[in-house]
Order: C-alpha cells, then structure tokens, then sequence
C-alpha cells in the first residue's frame, strides 16, 4: 500500500498518508484542517543505486561455486 507525503499549502505541514485508491480524494491537513495540499517528492526508503540496505533488506546470491 503505497504510503505518499503531502504538504499543507497554508501552514507547510509535510504528513504522510496511505492511499488505497487512485480515486480517493486529496487529504486535508491534520494539523490546520486544510484542504489545499500538494503531493510532495518521498525521499521513502530508497537509495540512488536501488540497492536496499539495513535491516529487511536482502542480500544477493554468492556466486562462488559450492563445495562438494
């Protein structure tokens, strides 16, 4: 379920909030109660080379030969 970081337009809050549905209307703030807010760029859980790291992350395969 996709989790996306929206900032309020009138108190620049930045909240996250899970969106089940692409028709699911806009949130409103939760802070001031607004309902002009923007989606923002999620930094998320990613890393520039799309290598996951730290803890829940995986590790690839040895490639050397096993031993008999």
């Amino acid at each position: 379920m996709p989790i996306f970081e929206f900032v309020c337009e009138k108190c620049n809050h930045l909240f996250e909030k899970l969106i089940l549905s692409p028709n699911e209307p806009a949130p409103i703030c939760p802070k001031c109660r607004h309902a002009d807010v923007k989606k923002v760029m999620s930094a998320g859980n990613s890393r520039p080379n799309g290598i996951p790291t730290g803890s829940g992350g995986f590790k690839a395969p040895s490639c050397s030969p096993s031993g008999g």
